[in-house]
């Protein structure tokens, strides 16, 4: 795999798998990724471990179940412990560098406990996700904070929009008729533009970021994790884009009545948390939604740029780029709104990928309906920089060889898993439930969606009749034995995690059954 020399591993956040051109959707032009797309291979059916930030993005960055790295929500720490991409890349040749976000939180106590001082190089890595931080941008500033230190506040300030949280104040919010700050935390204000010249936002700041990288590193051989905000709330977008899509280019909501009279309890639950009740309203549909598609279109605009300066600069022949997202962004589907929950709206995400090498020639411009999973990724990248897969730890398997052949090989999974802590959530109260039991888990096969509950009955969807998911067949007497198989995959599933990962298998195998060789007489008479 001498062909791929860099990996840019291009991330949006909140970004749906069917808010693309090349993935369908009606109206939203993407011809930069949907160019990338005929270069590569575009994965239709790729779903994230958890449809949450944090824990999805661990999964992601540890090639590893939630279950197994235990970053199961937003703020949670990644054990100390735990391996990550830079930690695999990084023997491999590649300056493993991070250009945007990663909502990941130190495990702050497993630092002290090995006594890792964040100053330090070692503790840098530690703290970062594994990560070198060239730029690091969580974005995300509450109402009424300050965040002099952010480097984009920084550079704000030298373009001239003044005070302390310009990201808040001029980035993400509006202008009032007198001159007054519209918050874009309130998503009335969607459709007004930013108080940013577009070339002064967040999204053209990664990216000039990512090039002013590139061009540093010269001839050095790197992994670049460029990791945009958007479309991830606040919903607020720069002229133009707050307004080249209109009420009549967005999609009708995935949702019905019958839905909304007789919900599971969970999702009932979610129903009824506030971005919910927003979202099920028209207005709010017709006015953040065009804003949505209009900071999509401003990533693909962005992307184009990107793509050209690595084209002038004799780079786009030997790197690998992936482009997929967190999660997805429910929208007012099912009755919801932002994530969580198991809807294709919000597990299912984008998912290309291009392989630069002359071995991935006869997959250009496909798309492949293998099941894929976010813990994916790391083996495919240690994998196409020449490394060996570790399994004792990797969760996840190469996508290579979707890359090198059409067909899916026969051994190739049958499922797809996800999972969800909603602990932290209003849901957990109005349900009644203790923190360590408000857990659901999917299993998606070819042909079903299964969702497990603790506490509350299954859910189960016929993907290949109902892929609008509008028909919960999770007490249909006729489908007991369907979901009974489901649940029994699902218990299979947790029984074979990676919980050996300071041994592989190797070694089990040379070891077994060959103390005697060693001197340990057992059990002779």
């Amino acid at each position: 795999m001498a062909d791929v020399k860099n990996i840019l591993f291009i991330m949006c956040d909140q970004l749906r798998a069917d808010y693309l051109s090349c993935a369908g959707h009606p109206t939203l032009e993407t011809p930069n990724i949907d160019a990338l797309a005929a270069r590569g291979v575009r994965f239709d059916r790729a779903y994230t471990q958890s449809p949450v930030c944090g824990p999805s993005r661990m999964s992601f960055y540890t090639g590893r179940y939630m279950v197994s790295h235990g970053a199961t929500w937003n703020g949670v720490p990644l054990d100390v412990s735990e391996w990550t991409m830079g930690d695999y890349l990084r023997p491999l040749g590649k300056r493993c560098v991070l250009v945007g976000k990663t909502h990941m939180v130190e495990d702050a106590e497993g630092m002290a406990r090995l006594e890792v001082n964040k100053a330090t190089d070692l503790g840098v890595l530690v703290s970062q996700c594994g990560f070198e931080p060239w730029e690091r941008d969580d974005g995300l500033i509450p109402s009424g904070g300050s965040a002099p230190n952010l480097r984009y506040n920084k550079w704000l300030n030298e373009q001239g929009y003044p005070g302390d949280n310009p990201w808040h104040d001029y980035a993400n919010s509006a202008e009032g008729p007198d001159g007054e700050t519209l918050t874009g935390w309130q998503m009335r204000y969607a459709r007004k533009p930013a108080r940013v010249k577009a070339e002064h936002s967040e999204t053209p700041y990664m990216t000039n970021r990512a090039m002013e990288f590139m061009e540093e590193a010269g001839d050095e051989a790197w992994c670049m994790h460029l990791s945009f905000i958007k479309p991830h709330w606040p919903y607020v977008a720069p002229a133009p884009y707050n307004d080249i899509y209109g009420p009549n280019q967005i999609m009708a909501a995935n949702r019905t009545e019958a839905e909304r009279a007789h919900p599971h309890p969970v999702v009932a639950a979610y129903m009824e948390h506030d971005e919910s009740k927003t979202f099920q309203e028209d207005e709010t549909r017709s006015t953040v939604i065009p804003v949505y598609m209009g900071l999509v279109k401003q990533i693909d605009d962005e992307l184009g740029r990107l793509f050209e300066y690595m084209d002038n600069n004799g780079l786009s022949d030997n790197t690998m780029i992936v482009l997929t997202s967190d999660h997805g962004d429910y929208l007012g589907d099912h009755w919801l709104g932002e994530k969580e929950l198991f809807h294709e709206a919000s597990v299912r995400i984008p998912m290309i990928v291009v392989n630069p090498s002359k071995t991935a020639d006869a997959t250009r411009g496909t798309s492949s309906d293998a099941l894929v999973e976010a813990i994916d990724l790391i083996p495919t990248f240690v994998e196409a920089a020449g490394g060996r897969v570790e399994k004792k730890r990797l969760e996840g398997r190469s996508l290579l060889p979707l890359l090198h052949d059409t067909a899916v090989p026969e051994d190739w999974r049958e499922a797809a898993f996800s999972e969800l802590d909603y602990g932290f959530r209003g849901a957990r109260n109005s349900l009644e439930k203790e923190p360590n039991a408000a857990l659901a888990w999917m299993v998606r096969t070819d042909r079903w969606k299964y969702i497990y509950y603790d506490g509350f009955p299954p859910q189960l969807f016929d993907l290949e009749n109902d892929p609008d998911e509008q028909t919960d067949l999770g007490s249909s007497a006729r489908h007991a034995t369907i979901r009974e198989e489901k649940q029994d995959r699902l218990f299979t599933w947790f029984r074979r995690r990676r919980f050996r990962r300071t041994m592989s298998d190797d070694t089990v195998i040379e070891r077994t059954d060959k103390s005697q060789e060693k001197g340990f007489r057992i059990g002779e008479w």
